[in-house]
This record gives structure tokens, sequence and C-alpha cells, in this order.
């Protein structure tokens, strides 16, 4: 692959064909966008604006996602949310009507 073309300068043709397949080859292979922003001297958007024109199959983002998360011990109840004098929140005065003329 080319190893760093240098940021801001213009790829096109055969050239940018050649480094698509490159790109697309690698990331199938496992290496991250940022990684290979990183190896190519270019930007993450560059890199997936790439492979996107590829027709390479983007992967989701990675992390932990809230919905799938399993409670450690799903037969405890969980604690009373905190609520304030009138239900709606944390002391929230604005709905009690406390303060105005």
């Amino acid at each position: 692959m080319v190893e760093s073309l240098g940021k801001g300068r213009r790829v096109t043709g055969a050239e940018r064909d050649k480094l698509a397949a490159e790109l697309r080859k690698k990331y199938e292979g496992g290496s991250s966008i940022r990684a290979l922003a990183e190896a190519t001297g270019r930007s993450y958007g560059f890199v997936h604006r790439m492979l996107s024109e590829s027709g390479a199959s983007l992967r989701g983002r990675g992390g932990a996602t809230r919905h799938g998360r399993v409670r450690a011990d799903p037969a405890r109840p969980r604690p009373p949310r905190a609520r304030g004098p009138t239900g709606y929140g944390r002391g929230c005065e604005c709905r009690t009507g406390a303060g105005r003329p």
C-alpha cells in the first residue's frame, strides 16, 4: 500500500482504484478505519469515503451498548428513583408554583 500519500494530495484514476482496493482488503482483514488513516497519512473521512466507494461492508461502531446489557442479579429489584416533593424530579420547584407572584 502507499504508506504515506500526504494529506491534501489528490488521488485520482487508477491510483485511486488501486488504493481503494488495498484499503478494502486491509479493512476486511480486520484493520480499523483509524488505523488505515494513520498508516496512509489521510483523514478518517477520506478512508471512510474510499471504503464506501469500493463497496466494502462497513462494520458497526464498537463499544458497549445500553440495550444489550444484563443486570448482575435480575432477581434483585432496582432501587427507587430519586424524586422531589412534586414527583417530577430532584426537588424541582418550577412545577409547584413556589416563588411565583
